[in-house]
């Protein structure tokens, strides 16, 4: 529901006559024999009158004209007593208006000419009502593009956020059922895989609240998960994780690499049965990330087409709204599956 008034929208109307008095000033200035100061109180006074008859009829007559009724001749058969009354008002009202600031020795005449005086408040009325209506159909259209705007930030931010809800369950839900398994076969491993856990959760819960974490954080949470990770296999296992980061301070999306990683333990080595290996490597310099994680798979065809994980079109997702310049590719080939992250960090939306 509309305002009764609105200051906001009403000082809007002052700029606009401020901006139109710098014109009439201009103008009588080159046209009559007045001298700046009578120019300026001429057309302040014209114009105290104006930016209220036009906020009213802008603000509340007309769309109280064009709303919408049962039919639309009733909407034209109200515009014309409506427009006969304003028309009163700009050429009439104006001349009465200026007369009362002669009587006040604030007006000062025009000198005299053929023209009407009424008419010429009339054509001050009607230049002022264009330059007024342009001027607000501009000020309402810029605001309804801001307001689009953040109405389209604020869907990004709710979808971003519940990615991101989604993200967290799912890596501990895979964690916890490492954890079991240790647990199940009774492994003494199983209270330093919690302690690991621990480590994890005090970084979702503490870390993961702002909409960056720096790179050494996220490296540190990969070292974590790789090595709780690790105590469910044997020496077997090959593990390497290696980095050429220039700066530790710059800023990521908290755990937008997990991914990556933990569908190489889940989907990958889980399911290899002679030498898995995984070989993660992060680089970042001059803002360009790249992020390349391999890691060993049963035989499968090239050809095969790679059906992405709910992590995998989880992180695709908050990549598209995150940045514009990114590219992430998924590459099986044989006996190997090559997941490459690239970004660069000065794209951030």
């Amino acid at each position: 529901m509309q305002k009764l008034f609105d200051i906001k929208l009403f000082t809007f109307y002052l700029w606009v006559a401020l901006a139109f008095s710098v014109l009439c000033i201009i103008h009588d200035l080159t046209s009559f024999p007045f001298t700046l100061f009578q120019a300026i109180l001429n057309n302040t006074w014209r114009l105290l009158y104006i930016v209220v008859l036009h906020y009213i009829f802008f603000e509340y007559t007309l769309p109280f004209v064009v709303r919408k009724r049962e039919y639309v001749v009733y909407n034209i058969l109200l515009a014309f007593p409506v427009l006969f009354f304003y028309c009163m008002l700009w050429s009439f009202g104006l001349y009465g208006w200026r007369n009362l600031g002669i009587a006040m020795h604030i007006y000062t005449r025009y000198v005299v000419n053929s023209e009407s005086v009424v008419d010429a408040q009339m054509g001050f009325s009607v230049s002022s009502l264009f330059f007024f209506g342009i001027a607000r159909h501009i000020y309402h259209h810029v605001k309804l593009r801001q307001s689009a705007q953040q109405l389209r930030i604020e869907k990004q931010e709710a979808e971003l956020n519940y990615l991101r809800s989604q993200t967290n369950p799912h890596f501990l839900f895979n964690t916890l059922n490492n954890i079991y398994s240790l647990s199940r076969d009774k492994s003494d491993l199983a209270p330093e895989s919690i302690l690991r856990l621990s480590k994890i959760l005090r970084f979702m819960l503490y870390e993961t609240g702002g909409a960056y974490v720096a790179i050494e954080q996220e490296l540190k949470i990969i070292a974590d998960y790789i090595e709780l990770e690790k105590l469910r296999y044997d020496e077997s296992l090959k593990v390497n994780f290696n980095y050429d980061v220039e700066d530790m301070k710059q800023s990521l999306p908290p755990l937008i690499l997990i991914p990556l990683v933990e569908n190489a333990f889940k989907h990958g080595v889980s399911e290899t049965r002679n030498r898995p290996y995984v070989d993660i490597h992060l680089s970042v310099n001059n803002r360009q990330l790249t992020f390349v994680v391999t890691n060993s798979t049963e035989d499968v065809s090239e050809q095969t087409s790679v059906k992405e994980n709910i992590g995998i079109s989880n992180l695709r997702r908050q990549l598209q709204l995150l940045y514009t310049d990114y590219d992430l590719s998924v590459q099986p080939g044989k006996s190997v599956f090559i997941a490459t992250l690239k970004i660069n960090l000065a794209s951030h939306v």
